[in-house]
């Protein structure tokens, strides 16, 4: 119990869902509540099934298929969250929304994939099905996802409330810095995998 906690909330800190709040209360259609709730449910989705084909396939299409090492994920997945992290800690926003942004037009790109379904997040669910097993990530992976579903549902209230108490700016910088922490650990992670092989 206490491992498929461990690796719910790792999962959750990777797909971070402040930033699809953030992401969704920039949307230019955002007072419509059933589009929200179509998206959120069609991009959580789709990310829940590209991340259980990774779970079921991954290890064995990239490692014997392509010979593509798990420290090789891990390096790039860090890098690409660093980015992101380094976005919001300088900039404070996690994903610049082009000037005229439908909800309906970007339930697959970018939310399921790469804001929930990402590098980092595809990394994780690789590393940690070797670690504790399909069975265990898969319902990692699940919950994971639904938590960052019920945000999304409240993303609208969430926003106003957090913009209410001027904290908008401080939380995504928060989040951006442990985003990037998260980051940095995957990266000596990969290092140290890949050393050991040298």
């Amino acid at each position: 119990m206490q491992t498929l906690a461990a690796a719910t909330i790792y999962l959750l800190a990777l797909i971070n869902p402040i930033s699809k709040v953030f992401f969704l209360a920039s949307a230019e259609d955002v007072k419509r509540g059933r589009d929200l709730l179509i998206v959120s449910l069609e991009s959580s989705a789709a990310a829940l099934l590209i991340l259980v084909v990774f779970i079921i396939l991954g290890n064995i299409v990239f490692t014997q298929v392509f010979h593509v090492d798990i420290y090789s994920f891990e390096i790039l997945g860090g890098i690409v969250l660093f980015s992101m992290g380094y976005r919001a800690l300088t900039k404070g926003v996690f994903y610049e929304a082009q000037e005229s942004q439908h909800l309906t037009e970007h339930a697959i790109m970018p939310l399921a994939s790469p804001l929930i379904a990402g590098p980092a997040t595809i990394t994780a669910v690789i590393a940690l099905t070797a670690q504790n097993g399909m069975l265990q990530t898969s319902l990692a992976t699940f919950i994971a996802i639904a938590i960052n579903f019920v945000f999304m549902l409240i993303a609208i209230p969430l926003f106003n409330l957090l913009r209410h108490y001027n904290l908008i700016g401080a939380l995504i910088r928060v989040t951006g810095l442990i985003v990037s922490m998260i980051s940095v650990q995957l990266i000596l992670e990969g290092l140290r995998r890949w050393i050991a092989t040298l």
